[in-house]
């Protein structure tokens, strides 16, 4: 099976230079960074002890960035690495202010570059984020006798099925990992299967806080036009939920006149379709790219750019989750609740959560989230929730510490072993 797989690797190196001329134009490659994925390497590796992070994109790096930010006041760690895939993840770490840590694109998985990337860089931990399986990097990283960790584990029961199928391969790819740290019991039971030697559930680092992250923030003249409004935010929609979410603002603008509706559309090219039904309503809809400046007659406020989520989820209490409602067209399994519960949101989502039955049965219990089965239902919860939506979640905060001091700790202890070897 490795055969193959490096068989097609080398044959999506062969055809690198149209796939990146493509990704140039559709400006989804940095026009001189790219150079990185071949092993051209834009930073210098410097002298001492190296810490390597890879996460894949955007989402993976945020939840890494607390705990990296904490082991960079480590003066045992001279240097950290950190890779991602995409251009948007090395946009965002721009907005860190880091000192020991550097951030390079992560290499095509063939056998050539990997070992190169290792023989350049020379980590003494890796540490890989979720569900980065990388073959070849894999037994290069373990012929090095480098420590491989995953952390924030996570094998979907989708994903879990495609390994399966290949399952001697799998065995022998999962069994190079030296520890994993699942981030939750359905990923902890996979892993298992998949013959990883040791397995430590700590929980789920997303939970854990950045506390220096500049990127969640609206400006004071914004948040001042909101001052005096009832605000609550449907997020990640889809189809027909956003028609839903402006009946509930009807019905409860009866009661709250200063009632603001924000909707954030999974698909923001949606958004003129979505003005044009909400429309019909007889409601005022404005957009964000548009409309920085609040119109006073605003009833709904569509979101119609992306990366925007946090700075809304910190003024809206409550939260809905989209993907959730009972729709013949609805039926993706609902959206992560973790970031607007770690901003302090109460959640409300549909009987549709199959990818965070783990999470949500944590909110529940803590009194965190709520389900609604329809429009009816959550009119009822919007009502109820949002007359106490000062009441902000406090709750996380302390669960997300704790699994971010006991990850560092891990992590600090197997870089100790390291350097006591070197």
């Amino acid at each position: 099976m490795i055969i193959i797989y490096r068989f097609l690797i080398n044959f999506i190196i062969i055809l690198s230079p149209i796939i990146i001329l493509v990704r140039l134009i559709k400006k989804k490659e940095h026009p001189i960074r790219f150079k990185e994925k071949f092993c051209f390497f834009s930073k210098k590796r410097g002298p001492g002890s190296l810490l390597w992070f890879h996460g894949s994109s955007v989402g993976e790096i945020l939840s890494v960035m607390p705990l990296i930010e904490k082991l960079e006041k480590k003066k045992s760690i001279q240097k950290i690495l950190l890779t991602s895939s995409t251009l948007s993840s090395a946009s965002i770490f721009k907005k860190f202010n880091l000192k020991k840590t550097i951030h390079q694109f992560f290499p095509i998985d063939s056998k050539f570059l990997t070992k190169k990337f290792l023989d350049y860089w020379k980590p003494s931990i890796a540490v890989f984020i979720e569900s980065e399986i990388w073959p070849n990097m894999f037994i290069e990283i373990k012929k090095k006798s480098i420590p491989l960790v995953l952390l924030n584990a996570r094998v979907t029961k989708k994903a879990f099925n495609k390994w399966f199928k290949i399952k001697k391969f799998s065995n022998y790819i999962f069994s190079k990992i030296n520890i994993a740290y699942p981030q939750n019991f359905e990923t902890l039971k996979y892993l298992k299967k998949f013959k990883v030697p040791k397995i430590k559930i700590i929980g789920n680092l997303k939970f854990s806080e950045n506390k220096n992250d500049k990127t969640a923030s609206l400006s004071k003249s914004f948040i001042n036009q909101i001052n005096n409004k009832k605000v609550w935010c449907a997020s990640s929609t889809h189809a027909d939920e956003e028609l839903i979410c402006a009946k509930v603002h009807i019905s409860l603008k009866k009661k709250y006149q200063n009632l603001l509706t924000i909707i954030i559309p999974r698909h923001t090219n949606r958004a003129e379709e979505i003005t044009n039904k909400i429309q019909k309503l007889g409601l005022n809809v404005a957009y964000y790219s548009l409309n920085k400046k609040i119109p006073k007659n605003t009833d709904i406020y569509v979101v119609d750019t992306y990366g925007e989520t946090q700075k809304f989820y910190k003024i809206s209490n409550p939260v809905f989750l989209g993907g959730s409602l009972s729709h013949p067209e609805i039926k993706k399994g609902g959206q992560n609740p973790i970031e607007p519960a770690r901003l302090g949101a109460k959640i409300i989502h549909g009987p549709n959560i199959g990818n965070f039955k783990e999470v949500y049965k944590l909110f529940q219990i803590k009194k965190i989230s709520y389900k609604a089965n329809g429009l009816f239902k959550l009119t009822k919860l919007v009502d109820k929730l949002i007359e106490n939506s000062k009441n902000k979640n406090i709750k996380i905060k302390k669960i997300g510490d704790n699994i971010l001091n006991k990850t560092t700790s891990e992590i600090n202890n197997l870089l100790k072993n390291e350097i006591k070897k070197t």
